[in-house]
Formats: structure tokens, sequence, C-alpha cells
């Protein structure tokens, strides 16, 4: 059957993560998605680490591959006016803009939405930036790792006697794009049924904040102000990450219930510790966690993680295995799924990407490997925009296209 974005156009002018990330959804399913990029000066992820087989180059970075499945790749000299020409060229081609820019980039190259909304009605544009494109501070360029901090997250990451830790990579990048994808569907419905254009303005300040909710709520309610905890839960006791058998290897578990708390004694062969005063309750195994967490971390030091794993979750014990890169690449569930796909890249061969985290039972989706930087210059400029043979030779002659 037909692809469900099958026919859709899209010029992709961001890049890094997020932008990339919602314009990976709609390549999966059939969209064309063009990846406008430079040579001068390459996406960011493309200069990344990981680099397969460790040689740094711009269509190495496996970080850029899992990011980009089912792409072109457009090189376009944007200092260029003939370079310019071309993007708007694409543009008006295209279904779905999407950008990231600061807010005067796209305007100063005419490419802002309320001049191209004049020429094409019916465009669909998103823009995503760190703070939107209005407010005083909307000019401020940055990345992720800097935003996750301005969200607050980095407030709450780490221990109570400890500085703030920062999340593992550009948190509010890995969360943004799934609202700016759900905007773009939300829009396309829109135009199919009134015909109407929309303009998207995504904040990931404001994407991500919303999964600190509960914490500003409190704030709001009661004054509170949420503190770095560790992974101690105030719902929940024990409520951690502990050591087992072999090298850096961990087991989360987390007791809810008093079900739970009683079943988790009676795993580790303690069924006494579900009577004793110190632990029978969660404010009294609150008041003694530390205690608590050392005679659990004690057992399961001499526990391999997998088995202990089982072992709890067979008992209704909510437990886990802290899983590496390679335990997850192995994962025999992710496995079963079809999660990683395996595909053939022109420039470092057989490598792995992650398939859709969603299954659609009758147009699944179908990836295929990441462009090369300018691979398909001459296929979107051809073939997509009619350029004749004469035009594109020039445009190459002239450095438009690089």
């Amino acid at each position: 059957m037909p692809q469900v974005f099958e026919g859709l156009k899209v010029a992709d002018f961001t890049w890094a993560a997020v932008g990339p990330i919602m314009s990976r959804y709609l390549a999966n399913y059939g969209a064309t998605v063009v990846r406008v990029e430079s040579a001068t000066r390459p996406d960011v992820v493309r200069i990344a680490p990981p680099f397969k087989g460790g040689q740094t180059h711009v269509d190495r970075s496996a970080y850029y591959s899992i990011f980009n499945p089912g792409k072109h790749s457009l090189t376009i000299n944007m200092a260029q006016p003939k370079g310019r020409e071309v993007a708007h060229r694409l543009v008006l081609w295209s279904d779905v803009v999407m950008e990231s820019f600061a807010p005067r980039v796209m305007k100063n190259w005419g490419l802002d939405y309320e001049s191209l909304r004049r020429e094409k009605p019916d465009l669909i544009m998103i823009s995503t930036t760190n703070l939107g494109m209005t407010g005083p501070h909307a000019a401020r360029a940055g990345f992720g790792t800097q935003l996750v901090s301005l969200a607050g997250f980095t407030h709450l990451t780490g221990w109570p006697d400890g500085d703030p830790n920062q999340p593992y990579g550009a948190y509010t990048d890995l969360v943004a794009p799934r609202f700016g994808a759900a905007a773009i569907i939300a829009a396309l419905d829109h135009r199919r049924r009134t015909g109407q254009g929309q303009y998207i303005d995504l904040s990931q300040l404001e994407a991500s904040a919303h999964f600190l909710a509960p914490v500003m709520m409190d704030y709001f309610a009661s004054g509170r102000e949420a503190f770095r905890s560790g992974n101690r839960d105030p719902q929940a006791t024990p409520h951690g990450a502990f050591p087992c058998q072999g090298d850096d290897r961990w087991l989360a578990i987390a007791c809810t219930t008093q079900q739970e708390w009683q079943a988790l004694c009676r795993a580790m062969g303690r069924p006494e510790l579900a009577t004793d005063e110190r632990f029978a309750t969660l404010k009294a195994r609150q008041e003694n966690e530390s205690e608590l967490e050392g005679m659990i971390g004690e057992w399961t030091r001499g526990q391999v993680a997998e088995e202990a794993m089982r072992r709890l979750q067979g008992a209704g014990v909510p437990a886990g295995v802290v899983q590496n890169g390679k335990d997850v690449f192995l994962d025999p569930q992710l496995r079963h799924r079809g999660y990683w796909v395996e595909l053939e890249h022109p420039e470092i061969g057989r490598h792995h990407y992650q398939a859709s985290p969603f299954i659609l039972s009758r147009t699944p989706a179908q990836l295929r490997p990441s462009p090369c930087l300018g691979q398909h210059n001459e296929l979107v400029c051809r073939e997509l925009l009619g350029i004749s043979e004469e035009e594109y030779t020039q445009l190459l002659v002239e450095g438009a296209l690089e």
C-alpha cells in the first residue's frame, strides 16, 4: 500500500538533532525529505563521533546516520545569490518547510513564512529554536546541552550533597521533536480540510519544560521547591540502582506498594525485614533509607543482574537491569520487534539503524540509508526542481551547490 506520507515534499533546513528527528518520522513513512546542507559548514552532527571504523569523515558519523535515514542531501551555498535562488525554488516545490536557525536567518534570506506564504498560501512551515521566535531572549542561539539547564532539569539531577549533574546528551533535543512531528501532522490535516497552510513556532524550552510539570505544579500549589535527590523518590522506597556481580553491572529496583516491598523481602531471603519497625511502612523506610539500601546492595552484589531481574519480576517486584549500549543492541525484545535494521551505506558499508519506534500495521516504515553530503544534488536539482542540465552545470561552476 502507499506509505502514509507518500507524495509529501519536505524542505528541511534544520540541523543537529531536533529538526532531523522530526523529518525522519516523515521520511520513514514515505515523504520525500531534502536535507539542505553545506559543505563549507556541515551539520555539527556530521562531525560528531562515533565514526565507523574510527575514521573521522563527514559521511562516517553514526550519530548523523541514525538521525537521517531515507533523506536526500542537497548542498547549497547560501552566501551565493544563485544558491539562495535554488533554496527558494526548493521551498516553492515543498509542502512543508523546516528550519532551526536563529529568528533573523530565514528572513535575511527571504525565506521567512510571511514572505513565502504570499507565493504559496498552503505552505506549512515549522521553526524550531531554543526559546521560540518571539520574546526578549529569542535571538539567543545554543544547543540542548545548555538548554537542559535553562529548562530546570540540571537542578534536579544529581545527589543532594553534590553539584548539579547534566542528564546525558542534549536531552531537550530528544523530547521536543515529538511535539514538532505531531504539530506538523495536525497542520497537514488542517490543510487537507481547509486548503490553508500553517506556521508552527516550536520552543524547545517550552516543549521540554512540559516534562517537569509535576514539580512545577507542586511549587505552584505548595511552594515546595524540588531539589536533587539522587535516585530516590518520595512515593517509592526502595527506589534505586544496586550493584551486582561483574564489572559495572547494576539492577534498578522500585517498590511503590507494601505488597511489592514484602515480595522483595521474601525474594531476598529476608522475610523478617517486612515487619522490622525500621522498614515496615513507607515512612519508616524513608527515614532509614540509607541503611535499607546498604542491605539490598549486600544482597545484589552476590547476584547476576539478569537472573535477579527475572527472579524479582516473577515475584511481582518492579526491577530491571541497567543496560549498557551492548545490552540494548542485543536485547531480545528489541530484536524480536525488528528495532535494529542493517542497511548498506555508500561510505561506511553495513550499518545498523533504529527502526521506527511505532509500527503501523498497514503501512510499516521503510528505511533507506542516510545520505552522504551532497549525494543527491543532481537528483534534486534536475528531477525534483526541473533545473536544466546547462543551468545545473553553471550552478556547479559558480559554487552555488557546495
